[in-house]
């Protein structure tokens, strides 16, 4: 079975933030604000910046965003720092302040980083038009005016970007939603998008679990009524609305960038600070223990399903079964020393290594050897969603019970439950929490830690 996730060109929103910043902080310094301190004026313009960007979703401008919203994202983000940069001045205490110039300051940025943001917008536009770049393939299900007027969208605005490469007729007599499973698979489909009022229950409820199950992106086509409980993204392309099932922040380019800055700083300070010293000592106990390599490696599955080597201090007296059977308890094959790295989880800190080369994050769904995600993704419904993020050296799950050895399917579908609520509600604090949470516990010792 094939798994595929388009990849969407993730570091063009970051960089365009970046790009901001630098014309923000530079241009400071071509007026005479008689703020005391320039750099830290800089410094809290850079913050704020930042700050209001994120809670006003400045650069969520997707390939179907129109101008007048862009318009609207810059005349939010601009009052709101305005009322921010002139709140610094009693704030900090800075009476010889010239107003005027700080307004010309404001007015200048706002033109500069307004014709930056316009002119990346159409040159991207123009990018997937003319060089057919950062495209999409998608496929609609269903026949009716909505999917209609959707499909002459994909053909005929290609700066949106999107390949559209079959429809279905739900209405015709060979209609059957294996052979879309089948056409999906077999051509790379990226989107799925469907009429909602075509399909029975049952019909939406297989689509889900197909998209969830192959990671592909599945978007409704919403009738007339408003029958949707649940909390949907609503979009519109031009004038046609769409729902997205499930919105991921760490889809979101900026999200994805804070997290990997944090992985890097995180994952650096533990490996100069920590595994710089306790390396040595481990790898002398560890041999002196048993022969073989100090440390292990094991093929498991991660970010969009891809193999990689997953790193950690041999706890095992090396044996052919180890990249097939998981640990037990009262496992023959741990050693002595295995079974107090495997209880502390120091067993786990040359993940880190995986952390920084971005095979693997700090926090996300811990990753399975790759016969037993196979089996998994046969067995457990939705256990494929898990690989829509980058996995963990700890999770949501394994700090609320659900790590180690799994005794029955109650544990895995356990598993699945909370590594979705981790993926559809990230944040940098949720992630803040889960590491002091899995410290806490390494120093108390977990009963599933074996």
């Amino acid at each position: 079975m094939e798994y595929k996730q388009g990849r969407y060109s993730s570091y063009i929103k970051p960089l365009f933030a970046i790009i901001d910043l630098i014309i923000i902080v530079a241009s400071l310094f071509f007026f005479n604000t008689n703020v005391i301190d320039n750099y830290v004026f800089a410094s809290y313009i850079g913050l704020s910046w930042i700050i209001i960007a994120m809670s006003n979703h400045f650069y969520e401008i997707q390939r179907h965003t129109r101008i007048v919203q862009i318009i609207t994202l810059l005349l939010k983000q601009f009052i709101l720092l305005s009322i921010v940069l002139y709140a610094f001045i009693g704030f900090f205490k800075q009476p010889n302040v010239s107003r005027l110039t700080l307004g010309g300051y404001l007015f200048f940025i706002f033109l500069v980083v307004s014709i930056f943001k316009f002119t990346s917008y159409i040159l991207l536009k123009k990018y997937r038009a003319i060089l057919g770049g950062n495209r999409r393939n998608v496929v609609v299900i269903g026949s009716n005016n909505r999917t209609k007027n959707l499909i002459t969208i994909f053909n005929t605005r290609s700066d949106f970007g999107y390949i559209f490469k079959a429809k279905f007729n739900v209405k015709s007599g060979n209609f059957s939603l294996d052979n879309c499973f089948d056409f999906i698979r077999e051509n790379n489909i990226d989107e799925i998008y469907f009429s909602a009022k075509e399909l029975t229950n049952k019909q939406i409820n297989r689509l889900i679990d197909f998209a969830d199950n192959n990671l592909r992106e599945l978007k409704f086509i919403p009738d007339d009524k408003d029958i949707f409980s649940k909390k949907l993204k609503y979009e519109y392309y031009d004038y046609i609305p769409i729902l997205s099932l499930r919105e991921i922040p760490l889809q979101d380019p900026i999200n994805k960038f804070l997290k990997r800055l944090f992985d890097i700083v995180f994952s650096t300070f533990i490996i100069v600070f920590i595994l710089s010293w306790l390396t040595p000592i481990l790898a002398i106990l560890i041999k002196l223990e048993s022969e073989g390599p100090v440390f292990f490696k094991q093929s498991r599955n991660g970010f969009n399903y891809e193999e990689f080597e997953c790193y950690k201090f041999r706890s095992m007296t090396p044996n052919a079964n180890a990249h097939i059977h998981q640990a037990t308890r009262n496992d023959q094959r741990i050693t002595k020393m295995g079974k107090f790295l495997r209880k502390t989880s120091l067993d786990e800190l040359p993940q880190f290594f995986n952390v920084l080369y971005g095979d693997m994050s700090v926090v996300g769904p811990r990753p399975h050897m790759v016969s037993h995600t196979n089996m998994y993704a046969k067995r457990i419904d939705k256990f494929m969603v898990r690989h829509f993020v980058k996995p963990g050296i700890t999770g949501l799950a394994q700090t609320t019970g659900f790590r180690g050895e799994v005794e029955s399917d109650n544990d895995i579908i356990g598993r699945v439950k909370y590594d979705i609520f981790y993926i559809e509600n990230w944040s940098l604090l949720l992630d803040l929490k889960i590491i002091l949470q899995t410290a806490q516990n390494a120093i108390r010792g977990e009963d599933k830690a074996y």
